[in-house]
């Protein structure tokens, strides 16, 4: 049948430690939460990549409407200072153009603002990111001063361990709260 071997007590068995339990529990939490702070520092990063990209797109946008309102009010211009044949047809051209113009105008505009919005956003996916990371810095310290006491047996570096590990939990949820 199977049979269990256990580690001689002389031999550094956990009988010999009586933190190695509660030490073990805290190293899985702190490796669970650091896995956590660096997944929503890679989201959050990539949040940041994908509003830079739109803000860039609307602010093409923006360009490509503004290059347009140039031409509606360059038409325009002509048909106000030429001496065409047809004066009446001329004017009706000309109130076209301006027409075009102030509608590009207003597009423009609201192009603009959306571009804002999305910097805006920007901003802020980049410094939940921040604090993601910053957050995963401190798990990870905390888990490599956690893991100290198994190799010192002195249970100053799991408390230590254990604080730092809240102080960085903290920072992480933190991230959540920007707005």
């Amino acid at each position: 049948m199977h049979e269990v071997m256990e580690a001689p007590e002389e031999h550094g068995g956990h009988g010999d430690n009586p933190l190695m339990i509660p030490v073990a529990v805290t190293l899985s939490i702190l490796a669970v939460l650091v896995a956590i702070a660096t997944l929503l520092g890679h989201r959050a990063a990539s949040e940041e990549i994908l509003l830079q990209t739109k803000a860039s797109d609307q602010w093409a946008y923006f360009q490509a409407k503004n290059i347009r309102l140039h031409e509606m009010e360059s038409v325009a211009d002509m048909f106000a200072t030429l001496a065409p044949a047809d004066k009446e047809k001329a004017a009706a051209l000309r109130e076209k153009y301006v027409q075009e113009a102030e509608r590009y105008e207003k597009d423009k505009d609201q192009i603009g603002e959306q571009a804002r919005d999305f910097e805006k956003e920007r901003e802020v996916a980049g410094k939940r990111a921040d604090r993601f990371d910053a957050g995963e810095v401190v798990l990870e310290i905390a888990l490599i001063i956690c893991s100290l006491t198994l190799l010192t047996k002195k249970r100053a570096f799991w408390l230590s361990g254990i604080a730092l590990g809240v102080v960085g939990l903290a920072i992480t949820v933190s991230g959540f709260l920007l707005r």
